[in-house]
Parts: structure tokens; sequence; C-alpha cells
């Protein structure tokens, strides 16, 4: 039986994640916290780690209890002092930044399925294995929301245009995210693997299940599943149906 192993919420788009044992469903369909921040260069780009791979380097916890972000030793109200903690990012990335905040929606790459995305567990395995990365570094470079146990490597490909059920959360699954530049570098380093996007793609398309929906690949640099999503609240241990 599926099940959820894991819930990861990135509280500040770009930024590393905190580990939960629940998340509430906002009636956007977004988990509350998830990317509810962000920081925007004057251009209006967002800041993360396709456009700043500086930021790959820094480092950040969250007590989402306080709501609180803190780097270098130093801790910032995201709710009060979001503007402060974004001057404080502009130095080291040498560009003045401006804070934002949706407490509706967060700030979703793809605003057509602002729920969130969804891996199995044994799918990050496989990658891992592929390219020689521990776990945690896989995790990282793909930035899923919600990993689910009890599914075989790539199960989560036979869901698209259908409806699970995590918990009591109704979930449609939408389609494979497609993946930027972020995958291909070490996520605490910045470090870029060369040929990472090739080869991923290679694998990808050779291991393509077979219950897999093809018309959803209309190419194969895609990975994880993005979602839009009706309930409350998403729970680890969760039953995946």
């Amino acid at each position: 039986m599926a099940s959820v192993r894991e819930i990861r919420l990135y509280p500040v788009k770009g930024l590393d994640p905190v580990t939960v044992p629940e998340a509430r469903v906002l009636s956007s369909g977004a988990l509350e916290w998830d990317r509810r921040f962000a920081m925007v260069d004057a251009r209006g780009r967002f800041v993360n780690g396709k456009n700043f791979p500086g930021i790959h380097t820094v480092r950040a916890t969250f007590d989402l209890s306080r709501g609180e972000v803190m780097v270098e030793g130093r801790s910032f109200s995201m709710e009060r002092e979001g503007p402060e903690f974004a001057t404080w990012f502009a130095e080291r990335l040498e560009e003045p930044l401006e804070w934002r905040e949706d407490t509706a929606a967060g700030f979703p790459d793809d605003t057509d399925s602002p729920g969130p995305t969804l891996v199995s567990q044994a799918s990050l395995d496989t990658v891992a294995e592929w390219f020689a990365f521990d776990a945690e570094q896989t995790r990282r470079r793909f930035r899923a929301n919600i990993t689910i146990d009890g599914l075989p490597p790539f199960g989560e490909d036979r869901w698209y245009g259908s409806t699970i059920h995590i918990g009591d959360a109704e979930v449609n699954v939408i389609n494979p995210c497609a993946r930027c530049v972020v995958p291909s570098r070490n996520p605490f380093t910045g470090a870029e693997d060369p040929g990472f996007q090739k080869r991923f793609t290679e694998l990808r398309k050779q291991h393509l299940p077979e219950w897999a929906v093809a018309s959803f690949f209309n190419h194969h640099y895609r990975f994880t599943v993005n979602t839009k999503i009706v309930g409350h609240l998403i729970r680890q241990g969760d039953t995946v149906a």
C-alpha cells in the first residue's frame, strides 16, 4: 500500500526546505507555507537557482511556529522583517531585491498546477543510482513536496490525467514536471554536472514504464508530478489510493 513518506515545504522560494509531519491545504490547492514568500530582482525575476546560481551556497533553516528564517546565525521574521532579509540577501548576490508574499497560493513555478509536487521514493532512488548521488542530494535537486513509499520506480507515471486520494485530499494529477537547469547543479555548491540534462533525458526515456501515458512526454526531461488538489490536511503516513 502506498503512503506519504515525507512532506517538504519551501517557505521562501528558491531556498532550503523544511520537513513537516503535516501540511494544511489552502483553498487555492497550495500547501500552507510552501513558496509563500519570494524575492525578485529589478527585472521581476524570482531569486531561485535557475536565475541566481549563487543561491545554492546559502543555507537557510526555518522555524514555522515562529515564522522565522535563519541564515548565518541571524533570524528574521518572514512576516515582519522580510524586506530586511531581502536586503541581507541582496548584499550577497550583489543585486537589489524586493520581498514578496502571497498567503493564498504562494509562488509556484506552474501557476496552472499550484498543488504540491509528488514523487515516489523508488523513483528518487533510481535517479540517485543513475548518477551516484546520495539520497539528500537527489531530493534537493528535484525539490518535490511529497515523497511516496510503496510504489515501483516511476510508479507515479501511471497517474497523469487521473485523480488519486492522499488521506482526505483529492489530488488531480496534471503532468510530469518539466525540469530546468537546477537539477543539473549540486544543490549545496552550485557546481554544474556537464551533460546532466542530456544523460537524464536519455535514461528517462529508456526507463519510461509501459504504463506511462506517452502523450504527456513531448520530451523526457520531465520528473516529479504536478498537481491540483482539494482537501484540508496531508499528513505523513497518509494512504495514497
